[in-house]
This record gives C-alpha cells, structure tokens and sequence, in this order.
C-alpha cells in the first residue's frame, strides 16, 4: 500500500510540476524583445538610435495568463533620457502600422522598393513605438477562442490601452510624456485610448488623428450644414478631374470657396425646405449641383438633391469606365505603394526579430499553418463594432446601411469615451485633427465648420488642418514634410 501511494503521489507531483512548467511558459513572451543599434542623417546631422522588436502579453488581470501577443517597433535615441514616447498604429480595422511607420513617422522611409533615411522622421521630437495590434503583423492572440476579445471596437480598445501601459512599465517609462498617434480607425481608437489612460492615471498629454474625425462625441454646429458641405469637398475632386465649368475658378481654393458660398446661401437653404420645392426649384438645384460637382443633372435624384459619397465615386467617372479610389479620389488604383519585401527584410534582418509568422497586412495570412486546412477571416471581416450587446439584425442592418452610404464603418451602439472625454481629465490635452483634401471618407469642409462651432476649452486645445493630400495625405512628399513639422510642433509645445 505505501508504495502504491508512494508511486500514486510521485506521479501526481511530476503532473503537478509539468502543469506549473506549462503555465510558466504560458506566461512568458516567446521570443524576447532584440535590440539594435542604428544610424541615420537628419538635416545632414547623424542621429543614432536604438531599434527594439518584440512581443508584449496582453494578460487576464485575474489569472495573469496571456491572451494575445501585440507586437511592436520601438526607436529610442541613444544617450538621451526622459523624452516623450509617441505610440503610432493604423486603422481598418485590422490594419498593421507599416504604412504610418514608413511612410512618414518611422526613422526609414520606403521609395522605389528600398527604405531610404527619414529626414523628417517624428524620433527628432520623440521616441517612437509602432504598434500592430491583435491580429495584425506578428500579433497573435493566444487561441482561437481569444480572438473575440480583440476584434471588436471594445476589446479593441481596452487591449491597445492595456499595451500602452504595459509597454510604459516594462521599459521604467511611467514618467515619460506620452503621446497617441492612429490614422483613420485608429484615430478614434486614439482618442478613446487617451480616455482609458488618463482614467487609469497615466497622463496623456496629446492626439494626433489623421484621416479618422475628432473623436469628438457632441455634434457642434448643424449636422445637416456639415452634410451639404460635402459639395465643397466634391467640388474639389470634380476640379481635379476637370468637371468644373471655367467661370468656377481654376484653382481648388477659389472652387471651394464658390462652392461653399452655394452650399451655405443657397443649397442647405433649399435642403431644409425641401418637402416645400417646386418643380423649377428642384430643377434648378440639380443644374448647380451638377455644375460643382460634376455629376450629370439627369443622374440627381430630384426628391433627395443629395449625392451619397458612394453615387459621387460611381458616376463621376463613369462615363470613362472609371471610379475614383475612396482613400485618394485622385487615382481609381488602390494599390499600396512600395515593395513589401523591404520592409519584410527589414523587420527579419535589419532589426534581427526572426519569426516564421506571416506578417499579415504584409503577407497572406495563407502562408502560414491552418490546422483545419481552412484558412480565418481577416480581422476586418470578423470584426464586432457594437459597443453594447445587439442582435446579429441590428448588426447586419447597421452594415448594410454604412455599406449603402458609402462613408464609413458602422455605428452601433453609444460611442466610447474619446477626444472630449480625454480633455475633460486633462484640459492640457494638445490635439492635432488632419484631413486630407481629397479624402473620400472624412471631407475638410465639414471638419472646418466644426472647427468654428467649437466651444473655447475644445477650440484652444484642438487644431484642424486640411492637407493637399488623400486619406493617407502624407503620401505626397510635401505634405509628409508639413504633417511631420506640424507633429513635431505638438509634441514640443504640450510638454
């Protein structure tokens, strides 16, 4: 009997220790952060700097256990202490952050297929960290069964915030200034982060939102004003394309300002009295809408005198077999410029963080291993954007409504604490809001009506810039230049 116990007892502690080795293991990151040291020229000064790549574990607070690994790129300059650190992503969402880190903030910039120095990298101003969250890049939940806690605008949010603070306490930077950068839905995941911070104690002291709106969840001024002032930004396009008849101007500010006067003397007017229109009335809108924006009058709804964001991209062109590109209604190619392979060598070779992953946002997610031989939908796909619990209808239906119009992802539910929010902790909260002229998704006229509606604490604290540019502005040599110095200046000034 004692040996059968003996033997019963040894067998259940060798169970007991492997289970303690299992979870250990569980709990650490598979791969450690690398680190490597870096030059570049700046002004035809070298800076140097430090490249680390890695994996931090976003963790149950109960248990510990990681649930996801969110991988990063962070630029640290060498010798200097106590700097500010910016964390920059993308949207989608389900976007990795390359576009962002090399096309304009990143210390490497990718032309013609290879990654030249960045002379106006945003590292002059502060260290910088790259973030690619859940499902993105080489960031991978732990399991299968994790991935809905990620992909979703409230798990989103959350495990963003929880790497932030996480990244801040691995690297002894509590005390550093930080400063949130996202682009389109990383934008608004940006601002709600900010709030998620500051309420746990960790200052923020400024946003930068590019291509995504303000985060800003009060309408100020008229939403109907907002609406038909589309036209302006239409008219814009429409001058590109040379849609515009001459007597409108043949510059884009002097066809803005035409059309913005139209829109606030004579369009939105007639738009709040629309039930009440007569015949000849309708007619006549529909000519004037057709003249600043291109559009053919005989295509104009004459009930509605409205043209979605959608009809403008599908009947602009359409009489060449063309429709402009959402995110630069200047090109009708929505191809990613650049070669993926630099960056891919890079992240493996130059910065000497190997790993079998797919890089995905990069590389085809097929690359890689399916245990089923089915391959997952990209995160976009499965993402969850309700920030309260709903039916799969209303889910549906909000889809196919955003769908239908043609300008943005859905809303579903209240939205989250953002910009607003985030300032009401800190009133000293700097915020740079950009758009992109022709941006199909967030149009500049609107942005600068509500810039003027603003009560004082949000107008002294928020900037709204329109650039000469698409939704990835920066994309235009000049206007990364402009964008980078006005960053740049955000940082200086709120710390």
């Amino acid at each position: 009997m004692a040996t059968g116990w003996y033997a019963a007892m040894r067998t259940v502690s060798w169970a007991l220790l492997l289970a303690a080795l299992m979870s250990s293991l569980a709990m650490a990151d598979p791969q450690e952060p690398v680190i490597t040291r870096h030059q570049i020229l700046s002004g035809g000064k070298a800076v140097r700097y430090a490249a680390e790549a890695g994996r931090i574990a976003i963790r149950d607070v109960e248990t510990g256990q990681p649930h996801g690994y969110m991988f990063y790129t962070a630029y640290r300059l060498s010798g200097k202490t106590r700097r500010p650190v910016t964390f920059i992503w993308n949207g989608g969402p389900g976007a990795d952050s390359a576009l962002l880190h090399f096309s304009v903030a990143g210390p490497k910039l990718l032309r013609n297929g290879h990654l030249v120095d960045n002379p106006d990298t945003w590292l002059a101003a502060s260290d910088l960290v790259m973030v690619d969250p859940i499902g993105t890049g080489f960031s991978r939940p732990v399991s299968a069964g994790y991935d809905s806690e990620f992909y979703g605008t409230r798990g989103d949010v959350a495990s963003v915030t929880e790497f932030v603070r996480s990244w801040l306490l691995l690297h002894g930077a509590e005390d550093a200034a930080v400063f949130l950068a996202g682009e389109s839905w990383g934008a608004g995941r940006a601002a709600s982060v900010a709030y998620a911070l500051l309420s746990r104690g960790i200052r923020v002291e400024g946003l930068v939102l590019i291509s995504g709106g303000w985060g800003l969840n009060t309408n100020y001024g008229s939403a109907s004003l907002r609406d038909a002032l589309r036209v302006v930004d239409m008219a814009n396009t429409a001058l590109f394309y040379g849609k515009t008849p001459a007597e409108l101007g043949k510059d884009p500010a002097t066809v803005r300002q035409a059309a913005e006067q139209w829109v606030r003397n004579t369009y939105a007017p007639a738009l709040a009295r629309r039930d009440q229109l007569t015949d000849s009335e309708r007619t006549s809108l529909a000519s004037e809408l057709s003249r600043f924006t291109g559009i053919p009058a005989e295509q104009i709804d004459r009930q509605k005198l409205v043209i979605s964001p959608l009809q403008f991209r599908e009947l602009l062109l359409k009489s060449e077999g063309k429709r402009p590109y959402i995110f630069d209604l200047r090109s009708s190619s929505g191809e990613r410029p650049g070669s993926h392979a630099a960056i891919l060598h890079y992240l493996r070779h130059d910065l000497g963080y190997q790993t079998d992953l797919p890089y995905i946002g990069l590389e085809e997610v097929s690359q890689g291993f399916a245990p089923s031989g089915t391959y997952p939908e990209s995160v976009n796909q499965r993402w969850n954007y309700a920030t309260k619990d709903v039916t799969p209808e209303e889910m549906k239906a909000a889809i196919e409504i955003a769908a239908r119009e043609g300008s943005g992802p859905p809303r579903i539910g209240p939205p989250l604490p953002a910009t607003e929010e985030a300032l009401a902790v800190n009133p000293d909260l700097k915020v740079l809001v950009a758009a992109g002229r022709y941006d199909g998704f967030q149009p500049c006229a609107a942005g600068a009506e509500t810039e003027s509606h603003l009560p004082p604490n949000l107008r002294t604290a928020i900037t709204f810039k329109c650039y000469a540019g698409g939704h990835a502005m920066y994309l235009d040599e000049p206007v990364r230049v402009e964008l980078s110095r006005d960053v740049q200046a955000l940082i200086s000034s709120a710390h």
